[in-house]
């Protein structure tokens, strides 16, 4: 009765986030420091439905594994400091790292830029009965490219196919990739981590003013932060020209980073419940073999 609580909470948590139609999708209608019916105060409440959470998933990704049917796809994608790194670290905590792959995708080196834009993405999604989890991907092609056009000159790609169709074209290749996981057992699930400018710039002064963090901050970080409008606008495009259903995106607040990881363990948990995972049944001829095996171990002195 707990764990049908559990995913039905989840369920509940995550849907007003959630984005399967991005026709009239605009940014500026999701509040980046919304905690939903959560207060920051409500620590011990906020802590056990995480721990509840982390739980569930930790079952359900054991069920998922030894199932061995579907691969879960997880993209994270944000703005710097909005927490992507914390969320993979907290979320996925309780998770059996045998089943779970975290690949990050940073600047493409002279390899990947030799290939389509899908190509270093592709060659790293999960397998069957594992989760992935994309530390940025595919999108950044419609993210930093397009913010940063000059950036297409690296890639090579014949100027014939460089046209004013261009960004609607990734749309259209991104979609029909998806649908093509999607057609193949591969579940996606797609996260925006939603961070206000206020809370970017609170988080690059905690990076600078504490010398255990300043590892973290970059000088590119305020460079990219001069592009904050044109970024997003291009998050906006992104969501409202890659939303589906059988690839969501999630726009989830993240300016109160435990309610960010709610909401992301809230999907998963919701996600692996929808799929109705069970154990592999034993055939009557594996059951003769484990009581085969089951005697032979008796008879062991």
């Amino acid at each position: 009765m707990k764990e049908k609580k559990i995913i039905e909470d989840s369920r509940e948590l995550a849907k007003p986030f959630r984005i399967t139609k991005g026709k009239n999708f605009r940014l500026k209608d999701f509040d980046p420091a919304e905690t939903g019916n959560f207060k920051p105060e409500d620590k011990a409440r906020i802590k056990e439905a995480l721990e509840n959470g982390i739980q569930m998933l930790a079952r359900l990704q054991d069920i998922l594994y030894a199932q061995d049917r579907w691969a879960v796809l997880l993209v994270v994608q944000a703005m710097d400091a909005a927490g992507k790194d914390g969320v993979i670290k907290h979320v996925m905590s309780g998770v059996n790292p045998q089943g779970c792959q975290v690949y990050s995708f940073k600047n493409p080196s002279a390899i990947e830029l030799d290939h389509d834009y899908l190509w270093r993405c592709n060659k790293c999604l999960p397998q069957r009965g594992h989760i992935g989890v994309f530390n940025r991907s595919y999108y950044e092609e419609t993210l930093i490219v397009r913010v940063h056009p000059e950036l297409l000159n690296q890639e090579r790609i014949p100027k014939t196919l460089v046209t004013e169709n261009l960004w609607d074209n990734r749309f259209h290749d991104i979609r029909s990739f998806e649908r093509y996981l999607s057609r193949n057992g591969t579940v996606i699930r797609k996260f925006f981590l939603n961070v206000s400018a206020d809370e970017q710039k609170r988080r690059f002064l905690e990076r600078l003013d504490n010398p255990v963090k300043n590892w973290k901050f970059s000088e590119s970080d305020i460079r990219e932060r001069a592009f904050w409008k044109k970024y997003r606008r291009a998050y906006q495009e992104m969501i409202k020209n890659t939303a589906s259903p059988y690839a969501p995106w999630y726009v989830v607040p993240a300016d109160n980073k435990w309610f960010t990881r709610l909401i992301v363990a809230g999907v998963l948990v919701e996600t692996l419940a929808s799929l109705h995972l069970k154990y592999p049944e034993v055939t009557a001829e594996q059951h003769k073999a484990l009581l085969a095996a089951k005697k032979t171990l008796l008879a062991e002195r």
